[in-house]
């Protein structure tokens, strides 16, 4: 809390600058850990700082990958849909499980890389 007659605002906008040095290898490390959480180098020591995690931005294969997922999850949830409404066929359900197989193939794939 701020004393009595405090400026909160005015207190939130007083900036500080800091100066550091740090060694090649540090260097190296913040620039890629900043890069691969796309954030600037600043925005990724303020979180450090903040005890806020930090988590690297997802691969384009893992991008690609939910892509897929969530392409044959439509095509799952139609059939579930015609299957409760009554039409469903058994091809239907063979293509249903297909699907589903090709779910736990791209998933494999991932997680033994």
């Amino acid at each position: 809390m701020f004393p009595k007659g405090g400026n909160h605002i005015a207190e939130q906008a007083k900036k500080h600058h800091l100066h550091i040095e740090l060694t090649q290898k540090q260097y190296r490390r913040l620039t890629e850990q900043a890069k691969a959480c796309g954030l600037s180098k600043r925005a990724d020591l303020v979180r450090l700082m903040e005890g806020n995690p930090i988590r690297a931005k997802p691969s384009q294969e893992i991008k690609d990958l939910r892509w897929e997922v969530h392409k044959i999850g439509v095509n799952i949830n139609q059939i579930a849909r015609s299957v409760n409404a009554g039409i469903a066929r058994a091809e239907d359900a063979r293509r249903g499980l297909f699907l589903l197989d090709q779910v736990y193939e791209l998933m494999y794939e991932v997680a033994k890389k």
